[in-house]
């Protein structure tokens, strides 16, 4: 019997058992495949454990990771051997490993609706997967070694993009088993499948994984596989709804501080929204201990030679109860925005309905919104009319009994960070939009895009069915329970803010300068160190502006991968030096 079949007899066996990770890696005479193989994907190196003949070599490969990467060994036989060879460097990476033979796999009639996948092919598609990776707080491939990879028949890095704005949207590695170490079964593996937490296109990481499937498939590949922590259910649902089988094998990996969660369980910091857990994350980088005071309200103590400082997310210590009372009142920010010169918009104090009604008459569109609140609870946005006035007075007295009426500026909704004098991020944020099926309802479109930014945000956006989202639907000619057209985007909710359903997208490195003097100053008048203001602009790249808001607790986790965390660090503790390995 011939090797060739000898390895087609051997995989049909493992195809009707149901079993099995790749075949044992072939005897050191066969010159068909090569032994020791290891693929640099960027984010690390992919080790195939199957083709180490030596335990002991197969750890020293892992041993050799360089600092900043992750490396994985996949397809590891004997992972009890392995361990036992460096107990203190090594560890069993908690993930399950799915495969789905490519011969059973059927084609998707349904494309994707608003976006598109293929091969990178621009600089400008390495420079944003390495930001859509950076989002998820994901490892990436430095944008060099991708451009340099982009014509690598082993390494294939996959992009899903916006076909009206070209935002990439989500990216996959794959790779080609025959092209890296002439694998005689003729698989093929998915890596590090992300997807922006901002993209409001549903199904892009089921399109990502289509793709490369079929793209795969035309290669001639057998089996394609993938590798998913265990915890990740959504993840899970969706492979096994495209026949993924989950099979029997290990992955190890090594030691290092971007895999400690993986085996060290859950330690009490990981229970705090993504708020505060991104500065504790930086805290631990640099040595400063941590203690958590109050994980649900996001309460945190750093301590590091001497110096102690309370936090609840981004507020600290170090701002004034003085700075944090003018931000938290909004006619207070407004009136000392307007004596240092900065642009505001109008503004008054709803006294009574005459007045209301004559502000709305004299500027045609306001925004109705409580002097006191955040995460846009009780905004009204673009109010016309004097019903839905006094609807949207009635909503934001139930968050505070001072309201505001601010003339309706129009324009895009501006998020800059400044920390310690100095603008971190900014950022345009855009509000919820749901795009028509011919199918679906506009109430089933929302859900399921509210359960999108849920999952992106670890729980901390959804988009309320309430008085205001259905005044921004009626608004524009709809009904909550009619059938949206095919391809009809729809804006469901005029305000902007994330805890509602908003997007953000990162325009640091666009933002005009007058902007960020506007910012500089702004913080300066309210002296405060670390605040989040929020613009009304007609373009972020031009001047022209008016600050409608500051918040004296700004998410800093939404302007990933902007340094807002390490800036932050730097201000309480300004004698620790960078992130440390």
């Amino acid at each position: 019997m011939s090797k060739e079949e000898h390895y087609r007899r051997r995989l049909a066996r493992q195809r009707a058992s149901g079993v099995a990770g790749p075949a044992i890696r072939q005897s050191p005479d066969n010159d068909d495949t090569t032994h020791n193989a290891i693929v640099d994907c960027g984010w690390g190196r992919l080790i195939f454990a199957h083709t180490f003949s030596d335990n002991r070599k197969l750890a020293d490969a892992l041993l050799a990771e360089l600092p900043g990467k992750r490396d994985i060994a996949f397809y590891v036989r004997d992972p009890h051997v392995l361990l036992a060879m460096e107990p203190q460097q090594l560890f069993l990476d908690p993930s399950h490993t799915y495969r789905l033979w490519l011969d059973r796999y059927k084609v998707s009639s349904l494309r994707p609706r608003g976006f598109t996948i293929r091969l990178m092919n621009s600089h400008e598609d390495a420079e944003a997967i390495h930001r859509v990776y950076l989002a998820r707080q994901m490892i990436p491939p430095p944008v060099g070694f991708m451009w340099d990879h982009r014509t690598s028949r082993s390494v294939q890095f996959f992009v899903a993009f916006d076909t009206q704005t070209g935002e990439v949207l989500g990216a996959a590695t794959g790779i080609d088993h025959v092209e890296a170490f002439n694998d005689p079964e003729k698989g093929c593996s998915l890596w590090a499948l992300a997807v922006d937490p901002q993209a409001r296109h549903p199904g892009v990481g089921q399109a990502l994984v289509r793709h490369m499937t079929e793209y795969f498939m035309a290669r001639g590949r057998s089996y394609l596989d993938l590798s998913v922590i265990h915890s990740n259910r959504a993840a899970i649902r969706l492979y096994e709804r495209l026949k993924f089988k989950r099979i029997n094998t290990f992955t190890v990996k090594t030691r290092n501080s971007f895999n400690e969660p993986l085996f060290i369980g859950e330690q009490p910091q990981e229970k705090l929204n993504p708020y505060a857990k991104i500065i504790v994350r930086e805290a631990l980088r640099r040595g400063i201990s941590v203690e958590v005071l109050d994980s649900e309200a996001g309460f945190f103590e750093l301590s590091f030679g001497g110096r102690t400082i309370t936090c609840r997310e981004s507020l600290s210590e170090l701002t004034t109860s003085i700075a944090m009372s003018r931000c938290d009142d909004k006619a207070v920010t407004h009136r000392i925005l307007q004596r240092a010169k900065l642009r505001v918009p109008q503004q008054m104090t709803c006294r009574d309905t005459d007045q209301a009604e004559r502000f709305l008459d004299e500027f045609g569109s306001v925004v109705v919104k409580p002097a006191r609140g955040e995460q846009g609870a009780g905004i009204s946005v673009d109010v016309r009319d004097r019903e839905s006035l006094s609807h949207a007075v009635a909503e934001a007295r139930k968050h505070c009994e001072t309201v505001l009426l601010e003339e309706y500026v129009r324009g895009a909704d501006l998020r800059i960070i400044v920390i310690d004098g100095e603008v971190v991020a900014a950022a345009t944020r855009r509000p919820p939009r749901i795009q028509g099926t011919g199918q679906a309802t506009v109430r089933e479109l929302i859900e399921k895009l509210s359960r999108r930014r849920q999952a992106a945000t670890a729980g901390e956006s959804s988009i309320p069915v309430d008085r205001e989202t259905e005044r921004c639907v009626a608004a524009a000619g709809h009904e909550l329970d009619d059938v949206l057209p095919y391809g009809k985007s729809l804006t469901v909710r005029k305000t902007a803010n994330l805890h509602t359903g908003g997007t953000i997208h990162d325009i640091t490195e666009k933002l005009h300068p007058s902007l960020t003097q506007a910012a500089v100053k702004a913080a300066e008048a309210l002296d405060i160190p670390v605040t989040g203001l929020d613009f009304i602009v007609p373009d972020p790249t031009g001047e022209e502006y008016v600050i409608i808001e500051a918040n004296e607790r700004p998410g800093l986790a939404n302007h990933e991968p902007q340094p807002t965390a390490e800036r932050f660090i730097d201000l309480l503790f300004p004698n620790t030096v960078g992130p440390v390995n």
